[in-house]
């Protein structure tokens, strides 16, 4: 069998091996999506393929929606060229559920697949022609929290993004600048309403997107290059809005087993692809069962049905609460706690670890005793539920296979709102009192260990890229497994940095015990284990 639209026509086959396939006509929803575009999505990767492209083939095959999505990719080309338009931008979805079934779908929704270059007449006019389309409702965006940064580590502008400050929205070279000059196209066409949505995995995302589109706005208008009131229509929320969302689903990167079960179906061309800029893509996707999009509802020219088949809208507030419930409390921390302690205690996936009593009583304490006492009801969700599903149901998911590799990636950036903001929450509180606070601070103390790159049998292993990483890991640099000092004195310019941990643990009292579990988890080979059954096997 054969993923393309052509081999798809085959259905008899497909649906004894035990897909589902798209239930609507493809070549009618591509013309209407032609014709009267709605929803362009920027950001081709896996997150999309299997959540937001899955929404959409379920509401084409009830019927209530009539166009089908349009694919953007403005960082990676290769992937709209070597994995959607071999397939006529079809993809399989494969849903790994905690019994240890496979739900296989083949994905159709997404009927136009472009490429993000200003550079490229023919790519760049389709995506002008999108959006001075009346009917066009929503853009959306997946393409990282990374991507809405308009400057470095350093607060200076990224070179391109000053590029496209001083020469204008007619070639820009940045992933931003080209987005905000397609916004332009449609100012000119004459000012007509968007939505401009960001769903991705970062708080507050709606701020970060319009904080860049803003940017270049007064950028180009103060230097002359635009016309006046492209400002004014950024800000007029009545045609522009920024919508706050929060996305949860876990979806890692094709794994090679899944491929070898979808190869005994005889599929054939499922090697994955890997690009020139190093993004691992294949014509399948795996995913956990489990998935939430909470969208703010803020639609200036009228919102897609996306609530007939599972998304929420709500209010701003209400998606800022569902956010830190899970961020803060609910779900984020448990899994940065398993991945530092997974490579502490060596191993390779997240789901292994909960089979480990400790750690699963570790994430247990952090969750229900921790955490849960300062969540902020959002109302639309029940947090303790929401906790039981991810202990229960969506860590210990055995043919997840996600890594706690993956997810220690990036922990220095992490830490302080998964954490850090369930201490303040204890410090203001007249009920809660910080002393009361035991694990976390040993997750604390178990990423001072992590940092020494050592697991708990003393062998080297190589730490999860992360912007703090080499600086971080100059405070530990002296210190070797078994001969952790008394005086720990030179970490406390790390641990008074409340940018790392949300706030400054020598000013919280927290500091010394983060030192004394640091000092344990540092005493030699097996001192991980002895110490995790020390304070949490009781």
């Amino acid at each position: 069998m054969e993923l393309t639209q052509k081999g798809i026509s085959q259905k008899d086959n497909w649906q004894a091996a035990g897909y589902d396939l798209p239930q609507f006509d493809i070549p009618a929803v591509t013309q209407n999506t032609l014709d009267a575009p709605e929803w362009i999505h920027f950001g081709a990767g896996n997150i999309f393929r299997a959540f937001q492209a899955n929404v959409a083939q379920c509401l084409l095959n009830k019927g209530i929606l009539h166009t089908g999505l349009i694919a953007a990719e403005g960082y990676d080309y290769e992937i709209i060229e070597k994995m959607y338009r071999p397939h006529d931008n079809l993809g399989i979805l494969v849903t790994l559920k905690s019994d240890g079934s496979m739900e296989k779908t083949v994905v159709g929704s997404i009927v136009e697949s472009l490429i993000l270059d200003s550079q490229d007449e023919a790519e760049y006019g389709r995506l002008k022609e999108i959006f001075c389309a009346p009917s066009l409702k929503m853009a959306s965006f997946t393409i990282t929290e990374k991507g809405y940064s308009l400057v470095n580590g350093k607060g200076e502008l990224l070179p391109d993004i000053a590029s496209d400050y001083q020469a204008g929205p007619s070639a820009p070279k940045s992933y931003l600048g080209k987005v905000v000059s397609l916004v332009y196209e449609r100012f000119q066409k004459g000012a007509l309403p968007i939505a401009l949505v960001s769903m991705d995995n970062c708080s507050h995302n709606g701020d970060k997107l319009y904080a860049a589109v803003n940017a270049f706005a007064r950028a180009w208008e103060e230097n002359g290059l635009i016309s006046h009131g492209f400002l004014a229509y950024i800000n007029d929320k009545s045609k522009v809005s920024f919508p706050w969302t929060m996305i949860d689903k876990i979806t890692p990167r094709p794994d090679p087993a899944v491929k070898a079960a979808l190869e005994k179906d005889h599929i054939d061309g499922l090697d994955p692809v890997i690009t020139s800029k190093n993004t691992y893509v294949a014509p399948f996707v795996n995913a956990e069962e489990c998935q939430y999009l909470i969208i703010e509802d803020a639609f200036p020219n009228g919102k897609l049905p996306l609530d007939q088949c599972g998304i929420i809208y709500t209010s701003r507030e209400t998606v800022d609460k569902v956010e830190k419930m899970k961020v803060c409390t609910c779900l984020n921390p448990l899994h940065t706690a398993l991945a530092i302690y997974g490579c502490l205690l060596g191993y390779t996936l997240i789901a292994d670890e909960m089979k480990n009593p400790l750690l699963k009583k570790m994430v247990g304490i952090i969750g229900y005793r921790e955490g849960l006492p300062v969540v902020v009801d959002p109302g639309i969700l029940d947090p303790k539920q929401f906790i039981d599903e991810v202990v229960t149901k969506r860590i210990p998911n055995p043919f997840m296979p996600d890594t706690p590799q993956r997810i220690a990636t990036d922990t220095s950036q992490k830490l302080p709102i998964r954490f850090g903001e369930t201490i303040k929450a204890y410090k203001e509180s007249s009920r809660l009192s910080l002393e009361d606070l035991h694990i976390i601070p040993l997750v604390f103390a178990g990423w001072l260990r992590y940092l020494m790159a050592v697991d708990d049998q003393g062998m080297p292993f190589e730490p999860s890229s992360d912007p703090l990483l080499e600086t971080a890991r100059s405070f530990v640099a002296s210190y070797r497994l078994g001969s952790i000092p008394e005086d720990l004195s030179g970490l406390d310019p790390l641990l008074a940095d409340s940018k790392i941990w949300g706030v400054d643990l020598i000013e919280t009292g927290l500091a010394d015990l983060v030192k004394d579990y640091f000092r344990q988890l540092g005493a030699g080979t097996g001192a991980v284990e002895n110490t995790l059954q020390k304070y949490i096997g009781e």
